[in-house]
């Protein structure tokens, strides 16, 4: 988040970014996704990220649209997909997965699949 990479790319790099809170999914099919918004809100939070592990985990979430789609509607705060960069050994892995592609994850994560590569390689 420091760094501005992942995530956190979609920032301007003289913009301070600040941690109010972080929790987890809750396991499927995501019961704190209903919750954990509003104490993240309450915590001065201007905006939601899902992990990005979320993207590349195994098997990436099939409810990450929906998870989306329910934050921003529900509790009117936008919603980035994506934290840390995607390691690049992930991204290879999950390219050679016949799901992947039907999967989207280029669009729904566009600015992770454009990180620098090094910055991937890095994550490794």
């Amino acid at each position: 988040m420091r760094e501005h990479v992942g995530g956190f790319s979609i920032y301007p790099d003289e913009e301070e970014l600040v941690l109010v809170g972080y929790s987890y999914c809750g396991g499927c099919p995501g019961g704190n996704v209903e919750y954990v918004p509003q104490e993240m809100i309450k915590n001065g939070a201007e905006v939601i990220h899902l992990a990005t592990g979320m993207v590349v985990g195994y098997p990436p979430c099939p409810r990450l649209s929906q998870f989306k789609e329910f934050i921003e509607s529900y509790y009117e705060i936008p919603v980035v997909i994506g934290t840390h960069p995607i390691p690049m050994k992930y991204l290879t892995a999950h390219e050679k997965l016949s799901f992947w592609e039907k999967s989207d994850m280029y669009e729904k994560a566009e600015h992770l699949m454009k990180e620098d590569r090094e910055i991937m390689k890095a994550y490794d």
